[in-house]
């Protein structure tokens, strides 16, 4: 069986801000799945995203997309990549069809027929200035300019943050439909976790510019469980099972990073399924404990 090569491999990769440090950062997006990267507002997630892009300059480590070294002519890898952003990138006057103009500029494979079958698939107006569109409308506006020039590899930075539940799931079908297609890629940053359980093949979790976990989305929340008990039982669980623990009046609530083991030592405890979202909050209340007691060392 043939592997299945890598899209972005990032190795060991750092930058220091003073005040923030991405921290020898390394994952793998492999060719056709979705990534999710997920982690809270501050967790490094554009940093790296802009780096990826050689938008910044790194510190260290490196970079390739399509197995080429962004330092080696990142200009032509530009053609293959579709880029959205959680601000808009075109000026508030230029209208859908003069954005039509200057892309077909750009990109060498811009295909100006789909970008305005993407425009009336999203209800966009071609003649209005995109900056009195609705955060909504300005999304779709670049993810249609995003999906318009043949771009192998989607790259996004929280594209769903603050749009209503019904426009978030119309985008997730379009990223469906993109990824279906034949070598399509997605490197997806959200802290929007029920998006990417609907979503990624991968997840990425990053938290204090450092990666805590990676791995296979279904494989992860496999392995993951919630186990809950007195208290008083808290101290008798095995703690190489322990990702992190929060008591409170009722009892404790315990994330284990092996569920079957945990069934087979504690039958008669409760354990349950782990969303996405409270592996990564276990997972940041691990980080904040690792910092906390190295204080006090």
């Amino acid at each position: 069986m043939e592997e299945t090569a890598n899209v972005i491999e990032i190795k060991s990769v750092s930058k220091d801000y003073g005040d923030f440090k991405l921290d020898n950062i390394s994952f793998t997006v492999p060719e056709g799945s979705v990534c999710g990267f997920i982690g809270q507002n501050g967790a490094g997630k554009t940093t790296t995203i802009r780096i990826i892009l050689d938008a910044i300059n790194r510190d260290g480590g490196e970079v390739y997309l399509f197995g080429k070294s962004i330092d080696n002519g990142s200009a032509s890898l530009r053609e293959d990549i579709g880029v959205v952003f959680d601000e808009m990138g075109f000026h508030d006057f230029l209208t859908a069809r003069q954005i039509n103009t200057i892309m077909k500029n750009v990109y060498k494979n811009w295909k100006e027929e789909k970008y305005f079958e993407y425009l009336k698939r999203f209800s966009l107006p071609t003649k209005k200035a995109c900056g009195s569109f609705s955060r909504g409308m300005r999304m779709k506006l670049q993810i249609a300019a995003a999906l318009s020039h043949e771009a192998k590899l989607l790259i996004m930075d929280e594209p769903t943050s603050g749009l209503d539940p019904i426009v978030r799931n119309e985008m997730l079908q379009i990223f469906r439909e993109y990824v279906i297609e034949e070598d399509h890629t997605i490197l997806l940053s959200s802290h929007i976790t029920g998006d990417l359980e609907k979503l990624a093949d991968e997840v990425v979790f990053i938290d204090g510019g450092k990666i805590v976990l990676q791995g296979n989305k279904d494989e992860i929340l496999e392995k993951h469980a919630i186990l809950r008990c007195r208290k008083d039982e808290l101290r008798t669980i095995n703690e190489s099972l322990i990702v992190s623990a929060e008591s409170s009046s009722l009892g404790a609530e315990v994330l284990v990073n092996d569920r079957k083991t945990a069934e087979k030592l504690y039958p008669e405890m409760i354990i349950e399924s782990a969303g996405l979202d409270e592996i990564m909050i276990h997972y940041v209340n691990q980080e904040k404990g690792h910092h906390a007691a190295e204080r006090q060392g």
